[in-house]
């Protein structure tokens, strides 16, 4: 059994009151940003609803919670521990925790952490599929101002152990199925399971550590506890990006004027939580106090149908699970009822300009294409009228940010020219836990990216700055040919890779994934290439494959093409 802390006792409201539980965040941004900048923050949180009418008694819990938590995870369910404490806040395949109930446990479970050693400072890693496990160990390493490293589940046992080597985390928090990948790593740390497999094990679960300890208010610890989120790795070994909570609600606010997310609503996060995007919409989804709907893995019938079951407005997905979602039967789609969804977020690798269409073709116009990477958190967004206008665009920068094009003097380059992709907003990382940072020009960082602005200045992402090649005395960009291969009936799949070329210096190989009951050969492939491309960006080498190798959130391993 959980001891639960007695319910405090609830007043008669006589009428509501205006929710105001972000009132020290607005006066951060009127001093910051005037005026215009508060009156901004506060139009947008009303359209998501998050400043509403509220119970008196709720309003002032509200109130001390934040206080208590200020601008850390741990706010988020406090306050709606207080605002709507039956409510449902995570829904997983073990079924629904509410607001309260999550807030108690993560209440106990910093307490049974802190018993076994963990200590303000300390460094928490968690390895954890998409359910409250996850949910919780971030939740309670918040309390204890403890920092979170959340490490890749698609890594292999001596990156992990390389990863732990460096980062040097006090405890880790992990799915059993991963005990074998973390046995080099984890030795000599403490090790909690957030999900068990077989009924008994020699570590402790998560739900131990709660059962047996205080569900009470914790003290707000001494220091707020930061973010490590790994990069992907796939243009060389994992790095840790640490950021600092934000101190003001303009994120948000930027955020929710090109995304229509609401307040209360439910939304599927199938992208992973350890990573930057699928953490970044739990976080909105936290300020929003919004139900989220986990599964452990991704199956495209089984997502669908816990949407229609939950009925839910938003789902975070990654390129790739669209692109396996439309590969059903049109009948495993339609028969189901998705007239709840609102908004299908993508993010995480290049959404191709075709993938964007057929998946408005068949969800109707919901689709939002979100830019960004792990050191800048976002550039641009495409709504569903820009991707319409200009299919496999990134979009427009959001209020509070701004994107420049820089040229290799750091020169901002002319309209139409490509240039490298520079951004400054709120959400800047602070550095590499290694030490380092990226590239910055003044008060822009670098993303790693090359990119176009078109006529009506939308960006487009035309790949990574150590991509580019040169052809013919020619600048080519694999995501190109790459775009234009996806527009192909018979092509599911189109990677482009540099090769060397006794005439060009280099040239392209096109690795192809061919569409189920199509015929596509070499030939076909440059044929087509060549009528639309210029003559230097046809592909010297045509390879198909049965799939072609991704991470976890889908990005293409390049450098494991290259090398087979």
């Amino acid at each position: 059994m959980i001891a639960h802390a007695p319910e405090r006792p609830s007043r008669p409201a006589s009428r509501p009151h205006a929710d105001v539980t972000s009132a020290g965040k607005l006066a951060t941004n009127t001093r910051r940003g005037g005026l215009l900048g508060q009156w901004r923050v506060v139009r947008a949180l009303f359209q998501a609803g998050v400043l509403r009418p509220s119970r008196p008694d709720r309003l002032v819990g509200a109130l001390r919670a934040l206080h208590r938590w200020g601008s850390t995870p741990a706010a988020g369910y406090a306050v709606s521990a207080w605002r709507y404490p039956d409510e449902p806040a995570v829904i997983d395949e073990l079924g629904s925790v509410s607001f309260r109930a999550l807030h108690q446990r993560t209440n106990a479970l910093a307490r049974g952490l802190a018993a076994r050693g963990v200590r303000s400072g300390d460094g928490v890693a968690i390895m954890c599929r998409n359910h409250r496990g996850m949910v919780e160990a971030t939740m309670a390493a918040s309390k204890l101002g403890a920092d979170v490293l959340f490490l890749n589940t698609a890594f292999a046992g001596p990156q992990l152990a390389d990863v732990l080597a460096r980062e040097g985390p006090s405890a880790v928090v992990y799915d059993e199925e991963f005990t074998d990948l973390l046995a080099d790593g984890a030795a000599g740390r403490l090790r909690v399971l957030a999900w068990r497999d077989q009924p008994r094990s020699e570590e402790p679960h998560i739900d131990e550590l709660i059962a047996t300890h205080d569900t009470a208010e914790l003290p707000p610890p001494p220091r707020t506890g930061r973010i490590v989120i790994l990069t992907s790795g796939t243009t060389g070994a994992p790095k840790g990006a640490q950021r600092s909570q934000p101190d003001s609600l303009d994120p948000l606010a930027s955020m929710l004027s090109k995304i229509p997310l609401r307040s209360r609503d439910h939304t599927m996060i199938a992208a992973p939580l350890f990573h930057a995007w699928g953490y970044g919409v739990w976080t909105m989804g936290l300020a929003l106090s919004q139900t989220i709907v986990l599964q452990r893995r991704f199956e495209p019938e089984a997502m669908l149908e816990a949407i229609e079951r939950h009925r839910c407005s938003t789902v975070c997905v990654v390129p790739v699970m669209l692109q396996r979602t439309l590969e059903l039967p049109r009948e495993a789609i339609t028969r189901r009822d998705l007239s709840c969804l609102r908004i299908v977020a993508v993010s995480g690798s290049a959404l191709p300009g075709a993938l964007a269409t057929r998946t408005m073709d068949t969800f109707g116009d919901v689709l939002y294409n979100y830019y960004g990477s792990t050191e800048v958190a976002w550039a641009t967004i495409a709504t569903p009228a820009d991707l319409r206008a200009a299919p496999g665009t990134a979009g427009f920068p959001p209020p509070g940010t701004v994107v420049k094009l820089l040229d290799e003097n750091n020169r901002e380059v002319p309209p139409g020219a490509h240039g490298r992709i520079f951004v400054t907003n709120g959400m800047l990382f602070d550095s590499y836990t290694g030490g380092g940072g990226k590239t910055r020009v003044a008060n822009l960082m670098s993303t790693g990216d090359v990119g176009h602005f078109d006529s009506a200045g939308r960006l487009f992402v035309d790949g990574r700055d150590d991509e580019m090649i040169v052809s013919g005395g020619e600048n080519v960009f694999p995501r190109e040919i790459e775009d234009l291969l996806h527009r192909h009936e018979a092509i599911e799949e189109a990677a482009a890779i540099p090769v060397d070329d006794d005439e060009f210096g280099q040239r392209l190989c096109a690795v192809i994934v061919r569409r189920d009951g199509q015929s596509l050969d070499e030939q076909d492939v440059k044929d087509y290439v060549k009528h639309n491309l210029a003559r230097y960006k046809v592909p010297r080498d045509v390879r198909f494959v049965d799939a072609l190798p991704r991470n976890a959130t889908g990005k293409v391993l390049k450098r494991q093409l290259a090398s087979e």
